[in-house]
């Protein structure tokens, strides 16, 4: 059965309404940020799912087609499917001065014209009346193949889901970036709810990124100003088997959901192929009562007795699958539809405003992934109260004999919920005891003061701080070392010091170690800050939703950091440094998952922490372990102990065991010699 069904994040909301509330012009907070920055020649809009992104296109892209010069707009989204968030749009009737139109026949996204796309698409720039086009990424780069790059000279290139972008030179769309940025005096709209990518490989060269006008939004401000939406939930659910023998477990067929399946190679899969999977989970939803062959949905009646609309976006069959999306792209009511099973698709930008629930099959590697799907959930809706995102996880098996590559799916999984966490929950702003202008904070209840803070000195560090934070704790939360060394035992200053300073100088190489080291003290104390319960003077949570009118309560503050109680006026940069920011993954790990569970995690991260080969094992477990036990009425060394030598014949102990349960399986596996996935 699925073990511990506590959720791991459960975030309120306070429902303030204006990140839904639109301007004089029909602009909601979001939209207008953007639209401030719309004389800019490249600009880079990173907002969360279903903030209203493709709206904000359409916004900027009138304006430079009406008042900037430009002649032609291409927007380029992921897979067709998005194509409907970019359809024909009224806008002057909540009083922008022009609506976006769409010619259907320069509507590549349009399943119901699906001939001579790249056609179409040369000759949109041949055509002078012709003045947006909407395609799929696809189709740009194999457009692109057959045009000049002055093609696109006082043409906006607008790009959506912009993380697919990759500064690869095998990357054709980020080929395609490069020529248009410096070849052409084409403009650039980016757009993307992720700016990170699963792969380690940036999204912009470092030269061409700086090129960039940033305009964030983040999911604080979005989910908090909803008018419906009141709280999102993340959990983690841990199952042993299969996934299909639980997911019944999990899965309540009275709210919206899309439950994504896992791929056919990853380790949650059944191996009994896509197509059985999807028709099992049907049989677990319900009867299958008639498949509707003008649409492709199927009606299946559940056991007590309710009809529901299931659609199936696994199935390869190119006719099946455009006639589901056509019905996708076209539904008006909640009614429309009730469940939609996926594998690779309807995660971003997929527009279903109904979605109550995400349920996730097996870890997903990217962290943008995560955050894709979860958007799915997100977008504010009327009767949509709470959102859910659920990942069903496997266990790790006492018995399993590469148990090192599920304890780190683990800490994938509960990394990327931190990471979602961090960005979800409220802003909070640093202060030196003494800032340039006097002012303490005290004032304002989202302030904090922290002695030795060293305040940001340049105009660089400021905009890393107040607009690409998030970004950077992506990366860092994503380095293959920071996961290592969350996992292994490397000392918080390590991380803190050494491996989070080499990640902000990657990541921004023009910075000088001054600024690199104010960087790096605001991104410790926002991710320790927002990792942990701000309590008062008694202990009690303080509500971290409290609205910015509202005084800060009486008493001095204090933040539970490390399990311990610090009073945050007496909190130091030194104090910071040596407290693991990511300690809190453990404490989530061991709230979700049963006792021989956690044993089996507990045991394997400790082998990594010591550095012995198989060959003193053996020499401890032949001498000194044996002469342990005998001494001890046959108790085995306890790795908890507080002697540094019991501990070390634990391991030897441990070491051994491990090997010769693997043997046993007739697995010659030495973890040592195994590359660390």
């Amino acid at each position: 059965m699925v073990q511990n069904t506590n959720s791991i994040v459960d975030i309120n909301y306070q429902q303030t309404g204006q990140a839904s509330a639109t301007n004089e012009l029909g602009m909601r907070e979001m939209q207008a940020k953007a639209y401030e920055a719309r004389d800019k020649r490249f600009l880079l809009i990173k907002a969360p799912p279903a903030s209203g992104k493709s709206r904000a296109l359409m916004f900027i892209a009138l304006d430079k087609l009406c008042h900037q010069g430009l002649k032609k707009v291409v927007v380029a989204v992921p897979e067709k499917s998005i194509g409907r968030s970019f359809q024909n749009t009224a806008l002057k009737p909540y009083g922008f001065f022009e609506d976006w139109k769409v010619a259907p026949y320069f509507n590549l996204t349009d399943v119901k014209n699906e001939k001579d796309k790249k056609g179409r698409f040369i000759e949109f720039f041949s055509q002078d009346s012709a003045k947006i086009l909407v395609c799929a990424h696809a189709t740009l780069r194999n457009g692109m193949k057959e045009i000049s790059d002055d093609a696109f000279n006082d043409t906006l290139l607008a790009i959506d889901e912009f993380h697919h972008t990759s500064a690869d030179a095998n990357s054709n769309l980020g080929d395609v970036v490069r020529r248009v940025m410096n070849n052409s005096t084409g403009h650039i709209v980016a757009m993307t709810g992720s700016y990170f990518r699963g792969d380690g490989v940036p999204v912009l060269r470092v030269e061409d990124e700086a090129r960039f006008f940033p305009v964030t939004y983040n999911y604080y401000q979005q989910l908090n100003g909803y008018k419906y939406l009141k709280n999102l939930v993340l959990g983690y659910h841990f199952y042993h088997g299969s996934y299909l023998d639980h997911i019944g477990e999990v899965l309540d067929t009275t709210k919206k959901t899309i439950i994504h399946i896992p791929s056919v190679n990853a380790r949650a899969s059944t191996k009994l192929g896509k197509y059985t999977e999807t028709d099992e989970i049907m049989k677990i939803i319900g009867t299958t009562e008639y498949k509707d062959y003008n649409t492709g949905i199927y009606h299946i009646r559940t056991k007590d007795g309710r009809l529901l609309k299931v659609a199936d976006l696994v199935e390869d069959d190119a006719k099946e699958r455009n006639m589901v999306q056509g019905y996708l792209l076209n539904m008006k009511r909640a009614d429309d539809m009730d469940i939609i099973i996926a594998l690779g698709t309807a995660k971003e930008g997929f527009d279903w405003q109904w979605c109550e629930v995400c349920l996730t099959v097996g870890v997903r590697g990217s962290l943008t992934e995560v955050i894709q799907i979860i958007g799915r959930c997100t977008r504010d809706c009327e009767g949509k109260e709470t959102a859910k995102f659920i990942n069903l996880i496997a266990m790790p098996e006492a018995d399993q004999a590469d148990v090192k590559v599920a304890v780190n799916d683990f800490l994938k999984a509960i990394t990327a919920s931190l990471l979602m966490e961090q960005v979800m929950a409220p802003s909070w702003h640093f202060k030196t005891v003494k800032d340039e202008d006097g002012d303490d904070g005290r004032n304002d209840p989202r302030t904090l003061v922290v002695e030795g803070l060293k305040p940001l000195s340049s105009d660089k560090t400021r905009l890393i701080v107040q607009e690409q934070l998030d970004d950077l704790k992506a990366a860092v939360l994503q380095d293959e070392m920071v996961v290592r060394a969350i996992s292994g035992s490397t000392t918080a200053e390590t991380i803190t010091k050494t491996l989070i300073p080499k990640i902000i100088r990657e990541k921004y190489p023009e910075l000088s170690e001054e600024e690199v080291e104010e960087v790096r003290e605001h991104l410790l104390l926002d991710t320790i800050v927002k990792g942990n319960d701000i309590v008062d003077e008694k202990g009690n949570p303080i509500d971290t939703t409290i609205d910015d009118t509202e005084s800060e309560s009486e008493g001095e503050r204090l933040i539970k950091l490390a399990n311990r109680f610090i009073n945050i006026d007496k909190l130091s940069i030194n104090l910071i440094d040596t407290i693991n920011p990511f300690q809190r993954a453990y404490e989530v790990l061991s709230k979700q998952v049963d006792a021989p569970t956690l044993k089996i995690i507990q045991d394997t991260i400790a082998e990594q922490k010591f550095d012995m080969d198989l060959e003193q094992a053996i020499i401890l477990c032949k001498g000194p372990v044996k002469e342990y036990v005998a001494a001890h009425d046959g108790h085995l060394p306890d790795l908890n102990s507080p002697d540094p030598k019991v501990r070390e014949l634990a391991i030897a102990y441990l070491k051994i065991k491990n090997l010769k349960i693997r043997k046993m399986m007739g697995l010659e596996y030495e973890p040592d010699k195994k590359e660390n996935k």
